[in-house]
């Protein structure tokens, strides 16, 4: 299975992380794949986070195995759009993307869009938007500035 929206068909569904293709379904079949998914992670850390006082707040096993997928599908079903590529490897839409970060068991979260697009000025707002919805997840979301001066998100879940 990929690691990016309909690209995983007909393997079933993929969290978008804003390195692949726009999502080729209606936006409104992808908001229902998305939630579908996301209940169904919901229900995975409901059945496995049975000691803590809210487990729907803690990221189960399997986010923490797959943190990339796992933050870019709560990303998606908080209704933020994922960037996306053309076939040549240029944006054509401005939202997040998530990869991998520098230390095991993180994520990186970034703000990207077209060139001209003006993701650059809006990234500090779209970012900190993210780590509010990631959040109250039971993920660590700190806000950075890397090189060229462009903020990111560095993504953990919380300890």
């Amino acid at each position: 299975m990929t690691a990016e929206g309909d690209a995983a068909r007909p393997g079933g569904f993929a969290a978008a992380t804003g390195d692949g293709p726009p999502s080729a379904l209606a936006p409104d079949v992808r908001a229902a794949e998305v939630r579908v998914a996301f209940g169904g992670l919901v229900q995975i850390r409901r059945l496995t986070n049975t000691t803590a006082a809210d487990p729907a707040a803690v990221p189960a096993a399997w986010e923490r195995n797959q943190p990339v997928r796992a933050v870019a599908l709560a990303l998606e079903a908080a209704a933020i759009a994922p960037s996306a590529l053309d076939g040549e490897g240029r944006r054509t839409a401005t939202g997040f993307r998530v990869a991998e970060g520098e230390r095991p068991g993180t994520v990186r979260v970034e703000w990207l869009g077209p060139h001209g697009s003006g993701a650059a000025q809006d990234e500090e707002r779209r970012l900190t938007g993210c780590a509010a919805a990631l959040t109250p997840l039971g993920w660590e979301a700190l806000l950075y500035r890397g090189p060229r001066r462009r903020r990111f998100l560095e993504v953990e879940p919380a300890p």
